[in-house]
C-alpha cells in the first residue's frame, strides 16, 4: 500500500506493492510466499486483479456485486466476485474490445463494442450472439424503456438495435461527420451525442427527433487558450436531470445547465490532452475528470482543485464505485489500479476493514521494479564477470539487459568490491560524527588570508550597536568575496606607501575593538578545546593568531593623542626611502651600460667646483664670500656699468636658483598630504545622539 497527500487529501494506493515477474512458474511463486514476508504482508484486495498486458475499461454492476474489466492480450474480459474477493470467470474475444455495456442487474447480460465493427451478446454461460454494424463504432448506450441500443461512430448515423425485436431500426441522421461519445440521462431519458466538430446534438427516443444543438467548441476558444486542433467532444455524462458534463479534445471540462447555451464552469487540465472520463460524487459537489496523465477531483461550483491522482502509466478508464470513497482505474499497465479516498466517503462493504486498516498504517513507499530481482544491463554483466551465466536459468532476457535475482548480484558485487562495505561503513561512521560536531559550541574560523580584515568583519557582525556595518559584515559570508580571504593575491600588503600612512589611524581606531573580539574569541577557544580535544591543529593556528592580535593589550589610553606624531614620524621615514630609492635608480640608470661592458680603469678630469662624477661639491658659505666672487658663481647674473669716471654706476640682477621652485612645490605638497590626517575641531561643540 503506498500512501500519497496531495493537496492535504490521503489517498491510498491499494495496488502499489511487492510484484513478481510474469515469468516465474506457480512452483516459484508459493516457495517466495513462504520466504519472504514483505510479499506476504502486502495487501491485494482482490486476487489476480490484473491483465496480461494492457486494461482498457473497468466496471462495476448495477448490484455492485461484480466487477468487469477488458484487456489484452490477447483480448479478454474478467468478472471479479467482490464476495470472495476473487476472479469468477475469464473469456477471450478475437478482437479488441473499444466498450462494453452491463445490461442486467448483475453479469448475466453484456454487450461488447469490438474494433472490428462487431457486436458481441454474452449470457452468463458465455457467448450468445455476435452481429455486424455499417461503420465503426466508437461508443454506446442502452436505453432501459425502449430496449434501444444506441450506437455511434464513424458515421453521421445513429444505430438504433432493438434488442427485444432483434433487428435494426431505422437510425438517426446527425449533421456532424463523426460521432465520437453518446450518453442518457436516466431521469428524462434524453439522448446526447458528441460530434468531432466540438458540438452536443440532443435527441429525444420518444419522438425520434433533434431536439437541441450546443456549440461547446466556441466557448473553449479564450485569450489564454492556444488550441492547435478543434476540439471535439470526448466525454459527456450527466449529473441528475440538468447537469451536463463534457470534456473536450484539447483538454477542457464544461459544466453545463442544460435549460442554458452558457457553460456554468470551464475547467484547464492544462496539458493539451484528451479528456477521456468524467464523473460525479453523489454526497459532495465534485467532478472526477480523467485525461491520460492525470485525475482531478475539484469543486463544481468554483473549479477548486479538491485533489488528484497522478499516472504512473497512462489512464485508459475510469470506475467509480457509488456512495463510497473508492475508484479504479484501466491503465497501460498489468495490474489495474485501485485508489481509496476516505475523506470522500467510507470503504465498500466487501471491504469495509479498510477503515480500521488505513488509520494504523503508516505511510510507505514502494517502487515498481522486482524486489527479489535486480535488473543489469550487458555491460554491467561483463564488468562483473558473470557473461558465462547468458543462457541459464539465472538470467532472464529482457529488452537491453537481464533480470538476475538479487542476492547473486549482491555476491557478485561484493567479489569484486571486498572493501565497499568498510568504505560505507567509514561513510556513516563520519556522518554521525559530523551530525555530533554540529551541536557543539562552533569557534569563528579565521581566514589565512587577510586575517586582520576578517577579525575586523567579525566584530562588526557580533556588534549589535552598529547596524550600518552588519552589511560589510556579510562579506565572509558572501561567495562573490571569496577569494578576498583566500587567494593571497588579494592580500593586503603592508609595505605599500598608502598602508604606511593609514596603518597608525586605523590602528588606533580599532584598537578597543580588537581587544573585545580576542577575548571572545578565546572565551570560545578554551569551551571548543574541552569538547573537541583531537582537534589540535585548528586550536594551534587559533592561538597563533589569537597571540598576533593580543599583543595590543599593553597600550595606554595616551596613544589616542599621539597618533598624529606617529603619522609624521611614518611620512618622514617614508619620504627619506623614496629618496633613497630615486638616487640609486639614477645611479643604475647612468652605470647600466657600464655593467654590460668590460669593466676597465678610467680617467677624470677635475674641475674646480665639481667631483670626478661633474657633481657640484660642498660650496662655502655666503656670508665669508665677497659680493663679486658671489656675483660670479651665480650663472644668471646680469652686470650693466652707467656713467664716466668718478660718477659710474653698477647695476645687477640675479636669477632664480634652481632649487627654490622644488623647494617650494615640495612645501606645498608636504602641507596638503599633511591636511589630510588632520582631524577637524569643528564638531567639538556639536551635541552627540
Amino acid at each position: 500500500m503506498q500512501v500519497s497527500n496531495p493537496n492535504n487529501v490521503k489517498i491510498y494506493n491499494l495496488s502499489a506493492g511487492k510484484s513478481l515477474p510474469e515469468w516465474l512458474s506457480e512452483r516459484k511463486r508459493r516457495s517466495l510466499l513462504k520466504k519472504n514476508v514483505d510479499i506476504r504482508r502486502r495487501i491485494e484486495l482482490i486476487q489476480d486483479f490484473d491483465m496480461p498486458g494492457v486494461s482498457t475499461s473497468i466496471r462495476v454492476s448495477k448490484d455492485g456485486q461484480y466487477i468487469l474489466a477488458t484487456g489484452i492480450y490477447k483480448p479478454r474480459v474478467k468478472c471479479f466476485d467482490v464476495n470472495n474477493l476473487s476472479l469468477k470467470f475469464e473469456r477471450c474475444f478475437d478482437s479488441e474490445v473499444v466498450t462494453f455495456e452491463v445490461l442486467s442487474d448483475d453479469y448475466s447480460k453484456l454487450v461488447f463494442l469490438h474494433c472490428d465493427r462487431h457486436v458481441e451478446f454474452h449470457a452468463a454461460h458465455g457467448k450468445y450472439y455476435r452481429l455486424r454494424i455499417p461503420r465503426f463504432g466508437r461508443d454506446m448506450q442502452y436505453h432501459y424503456p425502449s430496449c434501444d441500443l444506441f450506437i455511434v461512430g464513424v458515421s453521421n448515423e445513429i444505430y438504433r438495435l432493438n434488442l427485444e425485436r432483434g433487428q435494426f431500426l431505422q437510425p438517426f441522421l446527425s449533421e456532424a461527420t463523426a460521432i465520437n461519445k453518446c450518453s442518457i440521462n436516466p431521469l428524462h431519458h434524453l439522448l446526447m451525442v458528441g460530434t468531432q466538430e466540438g458540438k452536443v446534438e440532443a435527441w429525444d427516443p420518444r419522438v425520434r427527433n433533434k431536439v437541441g444543438n450546443l456549440d461547446c467548441a466556441f466557448h473553449c476558444v479564450t485569450h489564454d487558450s492556444k488550441l492547435e486542433s478543434i476540439p471535439s467532444i470526448t466525454a459527456l455524462n450527466f449529473n441528475g436531470g440538468l447537469t451536463l458534463g463534457i470534456g473536450t479534445a484539447t483538454g477542457q471540462v464544461l459544466l453545463y445547465d442544460i435549460r442554458s447555451s452558457k457553460p456554468l464552469v470551464v475547467k484547464d487540465h492544462m496539458y493539451g490532452l484528451p479528456i477521456r472520463n468524467i464523473d460525479f460524487h453523489e454526497r459532495m459537489d465534485l467532478v472526477y475528470s480523467m485525461d491520460s496523465s492525470i485525475v482531478k477531483i475539484w469543486e463544481k461550483d468554483s473549479g477548486k482543485l479538491y485533489t488528484s491522482i497522478e499516472a504512473q502509466s497512462d489512464f485508459n478508464d475510469l470506475c467509480v464505485i457509488p456512495k463510497t470513497g473508492m475508484l479504479f482505474i484501466a491503465n497501460e499497465n498489468t495490474k489495474m489500479q485501485t485508489y481509496y479516498i476516505p475523506s470522500l466517503g467510507p470503504a465498500p462493504f466487501w471491504c469495509s476493514f479498510l477503515d480500521n486498516l488505513t488509520e494504523e498504517l503508516e505511510e510507505m513507499n514502494f517502487e515498481t521494479i522486482y524486489d527479489d530481482y535486480k535488473f543489469i544491463t550487458e555491460k554491467e554483466l561483463d564488468e562483473m564477470g558473470l557473461s558465462h551465466l547468458k543462457g541459464t536459468s539465472l538470467l532472464r532476457a529482457y529488452m537491453h539487459g537481464y533480470f538476475i535475482d538479487v542476492r547473486l548480484y549482491r555476491k557478485a558485487k561484493a567479489a569484486i568490491q571486498p572493501f565497499a562495505f568498510d568504505e560505507y561503513k567509514k561513510k556513516k561512521i563520519r556522518q554521525k560524527i559530523e551530525e555530533e560536531r554540529a551541536s557543539r559550541i562552533q569557534v569563528q574560523q579565521l581566514p589565512k588570508v587577510n586575517k586582520e580584515l576578517a577579525l575586523k568583519l567579525m566584530d562588526s557582525e557580533t556588534n549589535e550597536k552598529f547596524k550600518k556595518k552588519k552589511s560589510a559584515a556579510s562579506i565572509l559570508k558572501d561567495n562573490r568575496f571569496k577569494a578576498l580571504f583566500d587567494n593571497p593575491d588579494f592580500e593586503v600588503d603592508k609595505t605599500s606607501a598608502e598602508y604606511t600612512l593609514l596603518n597608525p589611524v586605523i590602528s588606533q581606531l580599532d584598537k578597543s575593538k580588537a581587544k573585545e573580539m580576542t577575548k571572545k574569541l578565546k572565551h570560545q577557544e578554551q569551551l571548543q578545546s574541552i569538547q573537541d580535544e583531537a582537534d589540535d591543529e585548528h586550536k594551534e593556528e587559533h592561538d597563533s593568531i589569537l597571540g598576533d592580535s593580543s599583543s595590543d593589550d599593553s597600550g595606554s589610553s595616551d596613544d589616542e593623542k599621539t597618533w598624529s606624531k606617529e603619522v609624521q614620524k611614518r611620512y618622514r621615514l617614508l619620504k627619506r626611502n623614496e629618496k633613497r630609492q630615486r638616487m640609486e635608480e639614477e645611479d643604475e640608470g647612468q652605470n647600466s651600460e657600464e655593467k654590460n661592458e668590460n669593466r676597465q680603469p678610467k680617467f677624470y678630469e677635475l674641475k674646480d667646483g665639481l667631483d670626478f662624477r661633474g657633481r657640484k661639491t660642498i660650496r662655502k658659505r655666503q656670508d665669508k664670500t665677497s659680493l663679486g666672487d658671489r656675483l660670479h658663481d651665480e650663472e644668471t647674473t646680469k652686470v650693466i656699468v652707467t656713467g664716466s669716471r668718478g660718477n659710474r654706476e653698477m647695476t645687477f640682477s640675479t636669477g632664480k636658483s634652481k632649487f627654490s621652485g622644488k623647494s617650494k612645490d615640495s612645501g606645498n605638497r608636504h602641507r596638503k598630504e599633511h591636511k589630510r590626517f588632520l582631524r577637524p575641531a569643528g564638531n567639538l561643540g556639536r551635541k552627540k545622539f
